[in-house]
């Protein structure tokens, strides 16, 4: 669990770094970019490290047929993820489309693992996601973005967010935790 716990801090502090210390991260340039990318990689690593390595320890048993919420879910947080990047009708409506993503899959996983190291590890990085919309949102005045591709987009972000599902369902199934088959953990 200390692995776990080690990368969900480094990956906030590295990602809350340009935020909390906005000048010495600018002073850093270039090289800030490469080191907040180092240290994401980094926390990532540790995070499915001690994710594997933590022994399951239940706190609450999800209720019957949440898979399907999990699943749904998913769809829809693939699909923010790809909200900004392909500038659909979504684009100018929503601010960190990526960070509501991030939210999304983490209640999403929320519901179908009730052991503690799920917890901390979906739970930790929904919250950091939430942390950082409330400091991007204090710094930084909004102004929605004109343009995009329209519905054009939103097509694109469709088919790219089926195709990611589809490799995130086959890691998964590869893992030994089946998406699609009722059985998850």
């Amino acid at each position: 669990m200390s692995w776990l716990i080690l990368g969900l801090a480094l990956w906030s502090g590295a990602h809350f770094f340009k935020r909390v210390a906005p000048q010495a991260r600018a002073a850093m340039g270039a090289r800030g970019k490469l080191l907040v990318t180092v240290l994401s990689l980094l926390a990532v690593v540790l995070m499915v490290i001690g994710y594997r390595a933590a022994d399951f320890t239940p706190l609450y048993t999800p209720l019957p047929g949440m898979g399907h919420a999990n699943n749904t879910l998913m769809l829809v947080s693939l699909f923010l993820f790809g909200v900004g990047g392909t500038k659909g009708t979504l684009y100018p409506k929503i601010r960190h489309p990526m960070l509501w993503g991030v939210v999304v899959w983490a209640v999403a996983h929320l519901l179908v693992n009730g052991d503690l190291a799920s917890v901390v590890l979906f739970g930790g990085l929904g919250l950091w996601a939430l942390i950082s919309m409330l400091l991007i949102n204090r710094s930084e005045v909004w102004l929605a973005p004109l343009g995009g591709r329209g519905l054009k987009g939103d097509m694109m972000n469709l088919v790219g967010t089926l195709v990611l599902l589809g490799v995130i369902a086959m890691i998964h199934q590869w893992l030994g935790h089946p998406v699609f088959m009722g059985t998850y953990s």
